[in-house]
């Protein structure tokens, strides 16, 4: 996707941000089934679509699609333990919030967040994971594949009246009003992080999808660049004020300028980074 790209671009030109740019290698066939049905990684690795998989995406099953989402379930995986060693670490992809365990769906072929959080908690038994999702949509998928998991957690903070219908049940969604701005946003988001703190996670997986920005195609909500950067501001305050690991993923962002888009979706990075440095000093 060409934001992906751009962003990309606007990273690597950044010269703080590119000393710490790491290429993953592509998620391991194990790791992809830990959440999703055998039969449907297999359709997806292999390019051949079968049983309606395909069309249930909404995009086509070929070798590009595959290592696309491959590359990013494995970031965002390699992000969560690397939060673990760091405290917070990103992945400047993923945040495919709608895929479940049966395929793809809303153009989310594997869920990444899913797909980490289970990795980490097999590969540490006590270990508690809080997914805070922040992308427009409701993340359904996510909260399906986790429900039955005791030791995740799953917040989802999302405009009621957007994909997708029916919703599946988080462990706490908290809906807002089509149009709701930056003031109705940050007072909802407080009771978000509060929920969030409660849940007393070893881990945060942060969607940080921008799609809520007033300028999104498929958002439904009115926030500003100002309103954004003091959600990110907010949530990784927040987050360190409670020295609570945290990986970053990209989640949602739609429209034809995906250089803007690119620029939204840096405000995390830059936020992050300028509170790092301030608990530094």
């Amino acid at each position: 996707m060409g934001k992906y790209r751009a962003l990309g671009q606007l990273l690597m030109a950044n010269p703080i941000f590119v000393k710490q740019v790491r290429q993953p290698r592509p998620s391991r066939l194990s790791d992809l089934t830990r959440a999703h049905h055998q039969d449907y990684v297999a359709a997806v690795m292999s390019g051949e679509d079968r049983d309606g998989f395909s069309k249930r995406l909404g995009l086509p099953f070929d070798k590009a699609v595959a290592r696309r989402a491959s590359l990013a379930a494995a970031g965002s995986l390699a992000a969560c333990r690397a939060a673990l060693i760091h405290g917070l670490a990103f992945n400047a992809a993923g945040g495919s919030h709608h895929a479940d365990a049966a395929g793809g769906r809303g153009f989310c072929t594997f869920n990444d967040a899913a797909i980490a959080a289970l990795s980490i908690m097999e590969e540490n038994p006590s270990m508690r994971v809080s997914i805070f999702d922040l992308d427009v949509h409701q993340g359904d998928g996510t909260a399906d594949m986790l429900r039955y998991h005791d030791r995740a957690t799953t917040i989802s903070l999302h405009c009621a009246d957007n994909y997708p219908h029916p919703k599946t049940r988080s462990d706490h969604d908290l809906a807002l009003a089509k149009g709701a701005g930056d003031g109705a946003y940050l007072d909802k988001l407080d009771e978000a992080l509060g929920l969030l703190c409660d849940s007393k996670p070893d881990l945060v997986i942060y969607n940080a999808g921008v799609d809520v920005h007033q300028d999104d195609r498929l958002g439904r909500l009115a926030l500003t660049d100002q309103g954004l950067r003091q959600r990110e501001a907010r949530v990784l305050g927040q987050v360190m004020k409670e020295n609570l690991p945290t990986a970053v993923v990209m989640g949602g962002g739609y429209g034809d300028d995906d250089m803007a888009i690119a620029r939204r979706h840096l405000m995390v990075f830059e936020e992050g980074y300028r509170l790092l440095a301030a608990n530094r000093d």
